[in-house]
């Protein structure tokens, strides 16, 4: 275990939804918590059995664990470590307490993590270790959003060279899986959303065209496949809504469409039409875009710092920790992409 302090903090729409859906889309998690899960700090201090981290270092805190010892941790085929996961999504350590207290009550970490708080404590196998001149205020994005969307089109969808996609959803996690394709080098980027005011930053970030569904009497997986001639190559859905994954799958091209799943929810359920899935399509999740995140996240660092990954475009507000309320506020009504909190500024 290590303790830092967080410097930045970025405010997802994970965060929001357990604040104010628990019980649609997420599942229950003990109070009090605190939230925040896409963070970057510098380490104070470490515990005595940790030996790859020293005080100074600065670090991306992670949700997702990497012990590099367990079965899926040698597989290429996953991303997915159970380390401390059960203890960690119940907000806890490993031993079954948090490090977190208010006058003498514990206060669970959400995720594992907690980062609207100036100080946390994770175990050295959630947290990655990066380069000393990487600027946390932009790289604390990568400990959720960029990360899921960017990975969701470049490892989970595999996207190829001169393909179609299409991209449900413009938040960030959207805005980045529309940049994995364009690093991709898809033909065409086709960005969905209700909210018109995010197509201008979705062709900053390589869509080609972009669709409000409310302009549109037909259903928007109809529109999709007239206007590709039969359907996209590579959907990506990236808002947590099972219409709107119905809607990303059907807008496939029937014998080797890809459908990926990015969007969030815990506790609801899609339905699909089998026939659409016996044709060939593939339908297919990811959690933190395949990364695997201790080994992963320093070279998406590296990839930032060397203006081959947009960052900086993602963040279109500044805030500090006694403003997070307004972070909220912003992120709900649509006009914000990515608000970074600053914790040691409050």
């Amino acid at each position: 275990l290590y303790g830092h302090p967080v410097v930045a903090t970025g405010v997802c729409h994970t965060d929001w939804e357990y604040l104010f859906e628990t019980g649609k889309g997420m599942k229950f998690r003990p109070f009090p918590l605190v939230l925040g899960h896409e963070a970057a700090g510098i380490v104070e201090s470490t515990g005595p059995e940790v030996t790859r981290f020293s005080p100074g270092d600065k670090v991306i805190p992670l949700f997702l664990p990497y012990c590099g010892e367990c079965e899926r941790c040698l597989s290429p085929k996953t991303n997915h470590c159970k380390k401390n996961w059960t203890n960690m999504q119940a907000g806890v350590l490993a031993d079954g307490t948090s490090r977190i207290s208010c006058k003498g009550q514990q206060v669970y970490q959400f995720l594992g993590v907690s980062s609207f708080s100036q100080y946390t404590v994770v175990p050295d196998t959630s947290v990655a270790k990066i380069r000393s001149d990487a600027p946390l205020d932009k790289v604390c994005l990568l400990g959720c959003g960029v990360s899921t969307g960017y990975g969701a089109a470049i490892n989970a969808g595999k996207v190829e060279k001169d393909s179609s996609c299409a991209v449900f959803g413009l938040g960030a996690v959207g805005l980045a899986a529309v940049m994995g394709c364009k690093v991709a080098m898809a033909r065409r980027i086709i960005g969905v959303d209700i909210n018109p005011d995010k197509f201008e930053k979705a062709r900053q970030f390589g869509a080609t065209d972009c669709i409000n569904p409310r302009d549109y009497i037909k259903p928007i997986q109809e529109v999709v496949v007239e206007k590709t001639g039969g359907g996209v190559d590579y959907a990506l859905e990236c808002v947590g809504s099972p219409a709107i994954m119905n809607a990303a799958f059907e807008s496939t091209r029937d014998a080797w469409g890809t459908c990926v799943i990015a969007g969030w929810t815990e506790t609801e359920v899609m339905s699909i039409s089998v026939e659409k899935l016996l044709m060939g399509r593939t339908l297919k999740g990811t959690y933190f875009g395949g990364w695997k995140s201790v080994k992963d996240v320093p070279k998406l660092v590296d990839d930032y710092m060397n203006h081959k990954l947009k960052l900086d475009e993602f963040i279109t507000e500044k805030l500090p920790l006694v403003q997070i309320n307004k972070a909220f506020d912003l992120l709900k009504s649509g006009k914000s992409i990515r608000t970074v909190v600053s914790l040691q500024d409050s």
